[in-house]
């Protein structure tokens, strides 16, 4: 059965995007009013920004535009995101993007001229600002900044340096062809969004890996066009990091996280190390369970227990959320609902859509959460995890200005981990039949753990080493990109799990590869989300208060800090080798439980 067509799918399983505009003739002329008022800004601010009180007032007037701005680009990418086939979605997506270089060239001048500030005047600015955190971000930049007229020119360039990013999306959804694969006697249609949402994962050992087969044939034939794609993305920043001064490319991407070397690299090095062994155990489980004579990279997805995966309508999931969210409180619950009754969701499988989930929280309207719902138990903590950003920005941008509701990208998935964890912990007072339990704890680990702190671990390390290879000046080939893939997949599993020829492909499947450091934040969060929920459970009410308080802050705070009003220190590693103690624990609880069940 092939998918359906996005005008064949129920209206009301889709998201609403009228909150933003009504249609795209209203984002067209959005768009062309945005450019007019740019461009007056412009003319009236241009080298007038010597004067703490003229800077405020353009800081205050810049600050509607950006909106302007975050509320035309979140609706281009919704847009085009539910279906990339379609061709006004297209063409609304190209027109914002080139718009958007001219917008961004007419607006540079507001920091490199507050950058010009000596640094008695600008300490004078932070201390009096509306905006004391985004001004000491700016500042930590001026040694790196280049003159006015050169950021303008980079400012300008933005749409050209995004197109690796959409390139990549170009290939991957509408180029590759992955045609069908044959199992179990019959042909079975393949694309992106089935492997990834049902193949990958299926039980069936047979329709599983001669899935991955044809996914990673397919896959092969773009490999070269990919690597040319990515090499052309990393070295655009390490021309901007050299440009700007900086030593290597690394600490010109963590400079915008306000995180230290240290911090990015003990997430990666003390996860390798302590939650590989772990990990392997739990592979060997999978082994054990669903009776196969050697474990392969591609049946690490599988559940441990394919007999037992509860089925969930969305409307059942409504009430697994409520029960594990209620904790959170009235106002939070509130937004729970909205985001079901008001249509902030996106649920169906069409043709075109995007893989994986996302949520955007454009300021000033509520959220949008993506999604494919495939009716199966684990997509409860995908939505668990989205309606986690979703409560985050949605206190932020309540409770900050613009400048400063956004926070750093190590903090971000902090919140949504932290949702997953109340979902699991509510599950497991639910029943104490041992397949449930099994079940729960077994999703906790595949789901939760696994997809964060080991999907986007082996990403991370990965992403390291090619940033390692790029800051030596090397370029990035295929051949080069599948070795490092596997070394660091072979580094974790270790012999437990054969390495399958196409598992060193991976790296082509993630867009996180163009968006920074982004990968191990996640288990940066993570690790703060676990000891939250650790928190709630113990402490109930006061530790919600806190938790509260911090997802109001929004990026008014450093992670640190933020971590800090939770009562989480990050400076140590002591959280973090705290949430690995508890994933063994819990793999621990999985062996004895299986012991029970046999």
């Amino acid at each position: 059965m092939g998918q359906l067509l996005r005008s064949e799918v129920p209206v009301q399983e889709t998201w609403d995007l009228s909150s933003l505009y009504q249609d795209n003739d209203a984002f067209y002329s959005a768009l062309k009013e945005l450019v007019e008022n740019v461009t007056a800004f412009n003319e009236k601010y241009v080298n007038q920004l010597n004067e703490i009180s003229t800077i405020e007032s353009a800081l205050r007037e810049q600050a509607d535009l950006i909106v302007s701005i975050i509320h035309l680009s979140t609706y281009a990418e919704l847009l085009y995101s539910t279906d990339t086939t379609d061709e006004q979605s297209q063409k609304v997506v190209a027109q914002f993007s080139t718009t958007y270089g001219k917008v961004a060239g007419l607006l540079s001048f507001v920091e490199s001229e507050i950058l010009q500030l000596d640094d008695e005047a600008f300490n004078a600015l932070i201390k009096q600002s509306e905006y004391p955190k985004y001004l000491t971000l700016l500042k930590r930049q001026k040694e790196h900044t280049l003159h006015p007229e050169v950021e303008k020119a980079l400012a300008t360039f933005s749409p050209t340096f995004g197109a690796p990013y959409e390139l990549y999306g170009i290939t991957k959804m509408l180029d590759i062809e992955f045609g069908t694969f044959e199992a179990n006697g019959e042909e079975i249609p393949l694309d992106y969004v089935s492997f990834e949402g049902d193949y990958e994962v299926d039980s069936n050992t047979e329709v599983r890996r001669n899935a991955f087969k044809k996914f990673s044939d397919a896959l092969r034939r773009y490999e070269n066009t990919t690597a040319a794609t990515y090499n052309a993305h990393v070295q655009k920043e390490k021309i901007e990091s050299e440009l700007r001064g900086y030593d290597s490319v690394i600490d010109f991407l963590l400079e915008s996280q306000d995180v230290t070397r240290e911090m990015y690299d003990r997430q990666i090095d003390v996860i390798s190390e302590e939650l590989a062994p772990h990990m392997r155990r739990y592979a060997q489980l999978l082994k054990r369970t669903n009776n196969l004579d050697k474990l392969k990279f591609e049946d690490l997805r599988i559940s441990l227990d394919p007999t037992y995966e509860p089925d969930v309508s969305i409307e059942g999931s409504k009430e697994y959320i409520k029960e594990a969210l209620s904790v959170l409180g009235e106002d939070y619950m509130q937004m729970v609902n909205d985001s079901y009754d008001k249509r902030w969701i996106d649920f169906p499988q069409n043709k075109g859509k995007q893989t994986g989930a996302y949520c955007a929280s454009p300021y000033g309207v509520n959220p949008f959460i993506f999604i494919s719902w495939t009716s199966k138990m684990t997509e409860v903590f995908v939505l668990a995890h989205e309606l986690g950003h979703a409560g985050h920005f949605n206190l932020a941008n309540a409770h900050q200005n613009v400048y400063q509701a956004d926070c750093s990208m190590y903090f971000v998935e902090a919140p949504s981990t932290m949702n997953e964890m109340l979902m699991a912990n509510s599950l497991l007072k639910k029943s104490d039949d041992p397949k449930f339990k099994r079940w729960v704890i077994s999703s906790i680990i595949s789901r939760t753990y696994y997809h964060n702190m080991v999907t986007h671990l082996l990403e991370a390390k990965y992403q390291r080493e090619v940033y390692r290879h790029v800051d030596k000046g090397e370029a990035l080939t295929a051949p080069l990109l599948n070795s490092i893939k596997k070394q660091v997949i072979s580094d974790f599993w270790g012999d437990e799990v054969e390495i399958t020829e196409g598992a060193e492909l991976t790296w082509m499947r993630q867009p996180h590869y163009y968006m920074g450091f982004y990968p191990y934040t996640y288990s940066a969060g993570l690790t703060i989300g676990t000891a939250m929920s650790q928190r709630i459970e113990k402490e109930g009410q006061p530790a919600v208060e806190d938790w509260l308080n911090v997802l109001k802050a929004g990026g008014s705070k450093s992670p640190v800090e933020l971590a800090q009003m939770a009562g989480i220190d990050i400076t140590t590693d002591k959280p973090l080798k705290e949430t690995i103690a508890y994933i063994g624990h819990l793999i621990d609880e999985l062996e004895s439980l299986t012991n029970e069940i046999e």
